[in-house]
């Protein structure tokens, strides 16, 4: 499964999405309000239970959009090793991924406990899921 994709397509009238016990939903309707979508479902009424929903909503793996080239998944980068660029050291694991305005931000867990890493290309180098890798080259003072 697949947390909800940034395809806007993904509400349309009909679309099936997964709620992570399981249950299928199917979206009624649908429209844009500020910066998120107003979904209603069908046989769901109560906006009680609809919030209910919210952060729980995943697609399944087949149905989301092909990522361009240096795009991920974040299920796809959490667990990843960081290592340091040249040297090799592991640095941390990312935990998880923090969506920003201008990027987003690897959350490291290190030693020192953690650390948000922009997802710029100066700083993360290469991202390698198969190999279970993040290499960063951290200007001074990061970690």
């Amino acid at each position: 499964m697949v947390r909800i994709s940034d395809d806007p397509r993904r509400f349309e009238a009909g679309s099936e999405l997964v709620h992570e016990d399981g249950r299928t939903l199917v979206v009624e309707t649908a429209r844009a309000h500020r910066d998120r979508f107003l979904v209603k479902f069908e046989g769901l009424s109560d906006r009680d239970a609809a919030e209910t929903l919210r952060g729980a909503l995943y697609v399944p793996a087949e149905d989301a959009r092909e990522l361009e080239s240096g795009e991920f998944w974040e299920h796809d980068l959490t667990g990843l090793d960081v290592v340091r660029a040249g040297t090799g050291e592991v640095v941390g694991t990312v935990s998880h991924v923090l969506p920003g305005a201008a990027q987003d931000l690897l959350a490291v867990e290190t030693p020192a406990g953690e650390r948000l890493v922009p997802m710029v290309a100066e700083i993360v180098v290469e991202v390698d899921p198969g190999a279970r890798r993040v290499t960063i080259d951290p200007p001074e003072g990061l970690l």
